[in-house]
């Protein structure tokens, strides 16, 4: 079997969300970023399933939200993913945002510096725990429509942080099965007798990072609104089978081929209990046209049924408010 393509970095985040249009309006409102697709969850259709991220859908700037009605709050613990950063371009975009949550009411923290970058931490108002994370002006699309100057928007996705209770079966899963660098170590900020160890692929920049604390003293995690559902990792475009046989292989149980129309996938979780995404960076979401998201958007197996599924959906107020 043909061995797969490496990894290259982030792909998408997704977290859930018990009211998705005050999702939405926070996304694009607060934080402006572009709506990109709106579809449903492809396993329960009576759901919304929404992707917001940078001016061109960039693979690696997406966040997507899980529509899950009147869900209770998510029981933040350790094996889960715990923190998702978005890059903005220096120190000037910080102080911006700063004023902005303020104006906003946002909750978040002061500015301080984290594995040698300034991070701003925030949280939707969902309790999504969230940073802006200075990259030094990295790559990025700006999308013109965003009530954000250009100059200050939310490049694409930054690291994400897993919280484990022991490092080695997640050490393992990231070098071995993913192909991931060990690079660093750093002290927890408020909890300085425990560790995040930092993993990377690709280049290496920060939105090809992992950033996982091991911490044994926190509950695990219970599923909930303001959690993280799964984090995506991305590949060139590639028959996934390589991926599947090499999961298989090492004795990890997946998902297999999963074709999710903009892209192609694999599921698999870590032993620590986390669920991974390794992902293609296309079609793209363009695959049936220009980007539109006010037009409901199925995967070819769900659109006979859309008239259905139509019917079945609430109303997706857009306009707010967030809090």
């Amino acid at each position: 079997m043909t061995a797969p393509l490496p990894l290259t970095g982030l792909h998408h985040v997704s977290s859930l969300s018990a009211r998705i249009g005050r999702s939405h309006h926070f996304y694009t409102s607060a934080l402006g970023l572009r709506p990109l697709i709106r579809t449903v969850n492809q396993d329960q259709p009576t759901m919304y399933h929404l992707f917001f991220g940078d001016g061109a859908g960039t693979p690696g700037s997406d966040m997507t939200v899980f529509d899950i009605p009147h869900a209770a709050p998510e029981r933040p613990g350790g094996n889960s993913i715990t923190h998702t950063t978005f890059r903005v371009p220096g120190i000037a975009a910080l102080e911006y945002w700063l004023a902005r949550f303020a104006e906003l009411g946002v909750p978040h923290r002061p500015v301080a510096e984290r594995d040698g970058r300034a991070v701003l931490d925030f949280a939707d108002f969902e309790g999504t725990q969230l940073a802006l994370v200075d990259d030094g002006g990295g790559p990025g699309v700006p999308w013109g429509a965003s009530p954000v100057p250009l100059e200050h928007q939310v490049r694409g996705l930054g690291y994400v942080g897993v919280t484990v209770p022991e490092l080695a079966p997640t050490d393992r899963f990231l070098t071995t099965a993913l192909g991931l660098r060990h690079e660093r170590v750093y002290p927890v900020a408020d909890a300085p007798r425990y560790d995040v160890h930092v993993y990377a692929m690709g280049s290496g920049a920060v939105q090809a990072q992992l950033h996982i604390t091991v911490r044994d003293d926190l509950p695990r995690a219970r599923y909930g609104a303001g959690g993280v559902h799964h984090l995506a990792l991305r590949t060139a475009d590639q028959p996934m089978e390589g991926w599947v046989g090499r999961l298989d292989e090492l004795g990890y149980r997946n998902s297999g081929v999963v074709d999710r129309h903009y892209f192609t996938s694999v599921y698999v979780r870590e032993p620590n209990g986390v669920l991974f995404e390794i992902a293609t960076e296309g079609p793209g979401f363009e695959v049936d046209g220009p980007i539109d998201p006010a037009r409901l958007s199925l995967p070819p197996f769900l659109e006979p049924r859309r008239d259905d599924i139509t019917a079945r959906l609430p109303p997706l107020d857009t306009e707010g408010p967030w809090s």
